[in-house]
């Protein structure tokens, strides 16, 4: 494989959504992340004043459509767009973009766009990167420091996760975990494709969902509020 790297902007108003993009991007062997906006005219400053080669831009955005953003750039750079509304499609390839994904975007999926442009990019003869490759590079874990020692916790272990003030109750299949952390910070470390926040205080395991409604899920016996704010993001995430 090649060792010149695709430098990579991601562009998304919903915070869950740039970091998953984020995450993979970063889990990519032959990505390099330039920067994360959250909109349009951040990203415009940063094209300015970086090269970047791939734009991940979201579509439906506050100020000025993805898909209108990138016909106002002169010499854009190859272009993913992402959107939660499958009616964009047909404006995304209109703009010769090289892929159009759907969210919840699966790290798969992801992985299939990046390499229609690694293949545009690279000779025949060098080798585009696959999800086995960038798999044995991405955590399964995480360590949590409790009781004066850092416990490895397993992400398939974990049930949800509550904010308690200055700390954090992890809930796993056999215990509960207490550490002194934001669970801002905790929910950085997590996979994107497989937690969803739900309400400032709880993120939780989207395949240990038992049931749920417009404000409430289940996991086992516990019933975990969605607020308003994240109901979007967690109807997007249940829809996998």
């Amino acid at each position: 494989m090649t060792d010149k790297k695709i430098s990579c902007l991601a562009v998304d108003d919903e915070p869950i959504a740039l970091h998953a993009i984020e995450k993979y991007i970063r889990a990519t062997p032959m990505l390099d992340l330039v920067a994360t906006c959250n909109n349009a005219v951040e990203a415009l400053a940063d094209l300015q004043n970086n090269k970047v080669d791939l734009l991940f831009i979201d579509i439906q955005m506050p100020q000025i459509f993805g898909t209108d953003f990138v016909r106002t750039l002169t010499h854009p750079p190859k272009v993913i767009f992402t959107t939660a509304f499958r009616k964009y499609a047909i404006d995304g390839f209109e703009l010769d973009a090289v892929d159009y994904l759907l969210k919840p975007i699966s790290f798969e999926r992801f992985l299939k766009a990046v390499n229609k442009v690694i293949s545009k990019n690279l000779h025949s003869s060098e080798q585009i990167v696959s999800s086995a490759d960038v798999k044995e590079n991405t955590e399964k874990y995480l360590f949590l420091r409790a009781d004066r020692k850092n416990i490895k916790v397993n992400f398939d272990d974990i049930l949800f996760i509550e904010s308690l003030k200055d700390y954090v109750k992890v809930v796993t299949k056999d215990k509960s975990i207490l550490t002194k952390q934001a669970i801002s910070s905790i929910e950085k470390m997590l996979p994107a494709d497989l937690f969803t926040r739900t309400h400032r205080s709880f993120i939780v395991s989207i395949d240990k969902i038992n049931s749920f409604t417009q404000d409430l899920i289940q996991i086992d016996k516990q019933e975990i509020p969605i607020s308003r704010s994240y109901r979007y993001a967690v109807e997007t995430a249940l829809k996998k």
